[in-house]
C-alpha cells in the first residue's frame, strides 16, 4: 500500500507530462499547425512545411459519408478547390478511415471517383492508422483547415454556416473555407476562425 501511494505522485507527473505533450502538438488557431508526413496515391510523400510560403487547406474526407456526398454531387467543394488551387492554394484531402472502413476507398476507386466528382484538390492522401487525423482533432466528414503561408493554423471547422444534409442550403451559407481564404489573401483577419464541424464521424 506505502509502495502504490509512493509512486502515485510519479504517476501523476507522468499523466501531466503526457497532456502538456498532447497539447502541445495539437492543431490551435492562431499556433503553428503541426507538421505531418503522409504519402498521395501516386506514392509521393507529402510533408507540410514543404509548402511553407503557400496557403495550404486540409480537408477530412470519407466519400461515402452523406455529408461530403452533398457537398461533392451539388459542385460545391469541387468549385471551392479550384478556387482555391487557381489561387495558388495547396488543398490535401486526408482520409483517416481504417482498414476496410466506410469510405476506405483503394487509389483507383478513388481516381474514378475524383473523375465522377470534379474534385479537384492538389493532393489525396490516406491515413489509415489515423496518425494525422488525431494530431489535429479531426472529428468528421467533412472536416476543414486552413493553414497560412507562415505555417499557422488560421481556421479549424465546417465547410459553410449550416450544419445540414440539404444541398438546397448550400447556397443559403457562408462558405467558411472561402471566407478564411480571401481575409488570408487580403491580409486580414479571419473573420470566423473556428466553428464546430458537422457531418459523418472519422472512421478511425
Amino acid at each position: 500500500m506505502k509502495s502504490t501511494l509512493r509512486l502515485l505522485p510519479l504517476a501523476v507527473a507522468f499523466a501531466t507530462l503526457f497532456m502538456l505533450a498532447t497539447r502541445a502538438t495539437a492543431a490551435v488557431v492562431g499556433q503553428p499547425a503541426p507538421d505531418f508526413t503522409l504519402t498521395d496515391l501516386n506514392g509521393q510523400t507529402h510533408r507540410l512545411s514543404d509548402f511553407r510560403g503557400k496557403t495550404v487547406v486540409l480537408e477530412w474526407v470519407n466519400q461515402e459519408c452523406p455529408f461530403v456526398v452533398k457537398h461533392y454531387e451539388s459542385g460545391n467543394m469541387p468549385a471551392t478547390q479550384k478556387a482555391a488551387t487557381a489561387d495558388g492554394v495547396v488543398w490535401l484531402a486526408i482520409n483517416s478511415g481504417r482498414p476496410g472502413a466506410q469510405g476506405d476507398f483503394a487509389p483507383a476507386q478513388v481516381e474514378k471517383w475524383a473523375k465522377e466528382t470534379g474534385a479537384a484538390y492538389t493532393a489525396y492522401m490516406r491515413d489509415q492508422d489515423g496518425k494525422v487525423g488525431r494530431l489535429y482533432g479531426a472529428k468528421t466528414t467533412p472536416h476543414m483547415y486552413v493553414i497560412t503561408a507562415d505555417g499557422t493554423l488560421a481556421y479549424n471547422g465546417a465547410i459553410d454556416s449550416i450544419r445540414s444534409g440539404n444541398k438546397a442550403d448550400i447556397a443559403k451559407a457562408e462558405n467558411y473555407v472561402n471566407s478564411a481564404l480571401a481575409a488570408i489573401k487580403a491580409g486580414q483577419p479571419v473573420k470566423t476562425p473556428s466553428s464546430q464541424p458537422y457531418g459523418c464521424s472519422v472512421k478511425y
